[in-house]
């Protein structure tokens, strides 16, 4: 048995577990599982989180992009600049019909180099997707400039993020479109899967309350042929829950990293990731270091008992399912290099300090 786990929900849910029972059984007596009440509530309280005007929940994260992509009308052949490091689900929702146009990451931070972008501008590119990976923001300051001078929309996928501020602004709330997940890793997560999308636009908010519904706005009036998208009523609930402890859960993740920040200083080749700093206050979705001995000392910590993980050991860009992007080995060396030297340490709300004191002397001693 693992001495730490990478991941832990269970001083999170124990927490809360009260009120999950009470909704879990008032769901069950009311008998309304889909489109009622408890997502009403949520989709208003989440958008107030992030100080937007409308929120529209969906059954994912992928979900949430793809219905934002359509909303701004991007699809067949449009191109969208996306990040080269980052979870697949953001390229593969650009693929529903528009293509991805990838562009490196700032090694230092995990997202996107806001520099390159303008390189990869076409007349064809419609939007950008920002990833504030790991949960550190991206430079949306020069991001918003550089949308504005082109003319060019911005979707935020905020799945990694939620709570993260940039420039007292929540990630979230910069962008037309803004996508996130609630899948139960996620420092926002519901007990099973779910999405939503934020916006301060009502024609998009009344497009894609509509797509996510067969294209239904209205009770057996289809303006659109839609999806089948949303978020069913016990998941709003329990997100409604967890959204009133977000805050506290993520300072604490912002002390576990202070931990690592402390302790790991100047330790073998290891590189830290980004903390907070006078622009971005990151909430440390994943705790993720740099070493050219990744391989080896994620097997020396598994062997002591400390669970890590690799986000992400493979690009998108060398994976199969992407090949007709005709994209080869060495087209994207920083996301290449960072698929083989990043390790995410656990960083999840409820780990001991005596949990993190075990992680980093086992890191220590791997060095020496």
């Amino acid at each position: 048995m693992s001495v730490v786990p990478f991941l832990s929900l269970d001083d999170q849910h124990r927490s809360i577990e009260r009120e999950l029972k009470e909704v879990f059984s008032k769901t069950l007596k009311q008998g309304r599982f889909i489109l009622g009440d408890e997502v009403d509530r949520f989709e208003k309280e989440f958008a107030a989180y992030h100080k937007s005007k409308y929120a529209i929940s969906v059954a994912n994260g992928h979900d949430a992009l793809m219905i934002s992509l359509k909303a701004l009308n991007i699809g067949k052949g449009d191109e969208v600049i996306v990040p080269s490091h980052t979870c697949q689900a953001t390229w593969l929702a650009v693929m529903n019909g528009a293509k991805p146009i990838a562009v490196e990451v700032d090694p230092s931070t995990y997202n996107i180099e806001a520099s390159l972008i303008e390189n990869s501008l076409t007349k064809k590119t419609k939007a950008i997707i920002p990833v504030h990976l790991y949960g550190h923001p991206c430079a949306m300051d020069k991001i918003m400039l550089i949308a504005k001078k082109n003319d060019v929309l911005i979707i935020e996928d905020n799945a990694q993020a939620h709570g993260a501020v940039f420039k007292n602004k929540m990630t979230g709330s910069w962008g037309h479109c803004n996508a996130t997940s609630f899948y139960p890793t996620k420092n926002l997560g519901a007990l099973g899967d779910g999405g939503a999308i934020t916006t301060n636009d009502k024609k998009l908010h009344d497009f894609a309350q509509a797509f996510r519904n067969y294209g239904s706005g209205k009770k057996n009036v289809y303006s659109m042929q839609g999806v089948n998208s949303r978020l069913d009523e016990l998941q709003a609930a329990v997100l409604r829950i967890k959204l009133k402890k977000l805050d506290e859960w993520n300072e604490a993740r912002r002390r576990n990293a202070e931990f690592y920040f402390e302790l790991l200083q100047s330790i073998g080749d290891i590189q830290l990731p980004p903390g907070t700093n006078k622009k971005a206050t990151p909430v440390f979705h994943q705790f993720v270091i740099q070493t050219a001995y990744r391989d080896k000392l994620k097997n020396f910590l598994l062997r002591n008992g400390i669970e890590t993980a690799i986000h992400y050991s493979v690009p998108v860009h060398l994976q199969k399912a992407y090949e007709s992007l005709h994209y080869k080995k060495g087209s994207l060396r920083v996301a290449e290099k960072l698929a083989d030297t990043v390790l995410s340490l656990p960083v999840w709300p409820g780990l001991k300090e005596n949990q993190l004191k075990t992680i980093c002397l086992a890191i220590k001693k791997f060095f020496r």
